[in-house]
């Protein structure tokens, strides 16, 4: 598909008011003429990574939670990490922004989490997804604006300020004027 989305954040507008996405950010995973998918990369959960993987991984307890990837599935588990030599054959979405995508991967990219402080990665619940055409309306609408994806909002050290510090960016990128006027009868 020529005009994929693949690799960019879709920003819900400000008029996008269903409670699923107001206020989100969504990096979206696949795109083709037969819909979409993708995980809100703004929403954490008060569900901490151990206490969900207790009984499937052995990992020490940390700050890491598990995020609200979209309203699809939220029993599924997936995971975004930035380290092109975990998980070898996991799917690259954007410039340093990878899909883990086995389970031997999965594990080995937590347990690194535990063990080397300072490597990123998160786990989401479910996620967004759209049927054929139906993103496309919603952009049409007016619903979300785009731009491209990258690590720094997706591993945001505080996810709650990402839809905030995207939107100023878009608009920074989409504005008519190359600076703010103060005094709009100056120009």
């Amino acid at each position: 598909m020529e005009d994929s989305l693949r690799g960019q954040f879709l920003l819900a507008s400000k008029h996008l008011l269903d409670p699923n996405f107001f206020r989100t950010a969504v990096l979206i995973l696949e795109h083709s003429e037969e819909g979409a998918m993708g995980v809100v990369v703004n929403r954490p959960s008060s569900v901490n990574v151990a206490s969900a993987l207790a009984g499937h991984i052995d990992v020490c307890d940390s700050e890491s939670v598990i995020h609200v990837g979209g309203p699809v599935e939220p029993s599924a588990l997936s995971m975004l990490h930035e380290n092109s030599n975990w998980g070898g054959d996991d799917l690259m979405v954007a410039p340093g922004i990878f899909v883990g995508g086995s389970e031997e991967a999965f594990k080995e990219i937590v347990k690194a989490d535990f063990e080397e402080p300072g490597s990123r990665f998160r786990i989401y619940s479910g996620y967004a997804g759209w049927q054929s055409g139906q993103l496309e309306g919603e952009l049409e609408r007016g619903d979300w604006f785009t731009l491209p994806a990258s690590g720094e909002y997706v591993f945001h050290s505080n996810p709650y300020d990402v839809w905030e510090e995207l939107l100023s960016e878009f608009h920074k990128q989409h504005r008519i004027l190359p600076i703010p006027a103060d005094k709009a009868e100056w120009n």
